[in-house]
């Protein structure tokens, strides 16, 4: 396993390079061309890595019978709900607690034995580094997501903090480089195409390429192989119910422009799924049953 996590993060760094190149060369996309593509490359590559809860409920709790199946899920699904419900009622504090989460649970992905700051710093790098060079593309996108208001209460925060942002990022590959050059190669790349290349694109870049396979490796790694496969089929069903969630939003906002639409779909889902997912992985670290990631 360890190989294909090595192989794992070569594919992010290549991908990672090829989209430095393409934006210092002015290649780009329409915006609503970027929103409808990383939309759906977020819904099929990267939400189903939240699917592997069921896996890790189950060794967790032992969840065998389907009465408890039934109480687990609406546990679930009624965080995830709650999360929904502060969206529409607090945005601008859905908006900071979002970010703030996803930083916290991106500093997951890292190797194991890398430090709590250099976590924050690596997990808040997609989110706060964006706003260097892109600031007002940043804004507007939050604002598609959480509403002008909120947008231009956390953005210009996240403008003052990009500039050290990436100078502690570079510093931290650094230092990387001198117990593994994959992963200083990896902090650098991070780095690069969250500065470079357009919000959006950066985000579904690395969640797609880095945090969602990560994780689904990170959990297999953990299992006999006699379970992987049986593994495979139990997380099927979660990704099955978040497509049809996401196909159920989409018809409530068909009457949206296409861009807010979306933004909304996938990024209120996220947000959504990322509450008892970072619980219920917190959980299995406690207990020793992995979930750094």
């Amino acid at each position: 396993m360890t190989r294909a996590l090595q192989l794992q993060g070569l594919v992010f760094c290549t991908v990672a390079l090829v989209l430095v190149i393409a934006n210092a060369a002015g290649a780009r996309l329409a915006l609503l061309d970027e929103v409808v593509l990383a939309g759906a490359l977020l819904l099929l590559l990267g939400m189903p890595h939240g699917a592997f809860d069921a896996l890790i409920a189950r060794r967790l709790f032992g969840i065998a019978s389907f009465r408890v199946w039934a109480l687990f899920s609406v546990c679930y699904v009624g965080l995830a709900a709650a999360v929904v419900g502060c969206w529409v009622v607090a945005p601008t504090i859905f908006l900071s607690a979002f970010l703030m989460a996803s930083a916290l649970h991106f500093g997951g992905d890292p190797a194991a034995g890398t430090s709590w700051p250099a976590r924050v710093v690596y997990g808040g790098a997609v989110i706060v580094l964006p706003a260097l060079w892109h600031g007002p593309e940043l804004q507007h996108l939050l604002s598609l997501v959480a509403g002008p208001t909120s947008a231009a209460v956390v953005a210009p925060v996240l403008s003052q903090l990009a500039a050290p942002w990436l100078a502690a990022t570079l510093w931290l590959a650094v230092l990387q480089a001198k117990t593994s050059r994959l992963a200083a190669c990896e902090w650098a790349a991070l780095a690069a195409v969250a500065v470079v290349a357009p919000p959006l694109v950066a985000f579904s870049v690395y969640f797609c390429a880095m945090h969602s396979p990560r994780h689904i490796l990170k959990t297999l790694a953990g299992l006999p192989a006699t379970e992987i496969h049986q593994a495979l089929a139990l997380a099927l069903w979660p990704t099955l119910a978040v497509l049809v969630a996401a196909g159920l939003l989409g018809r409530l906002t068909r009457d949206m422009p296409v861009e807010a639409g979306v933004m909304q779909i996938v990024f209120v889902g996220l947000a959504a799924l990322t509450l008892p997912h970072m619980l219920l992985l917190e959980r299995a670290r406690r207990t020793g049953l992995g979930g750094d990631g």
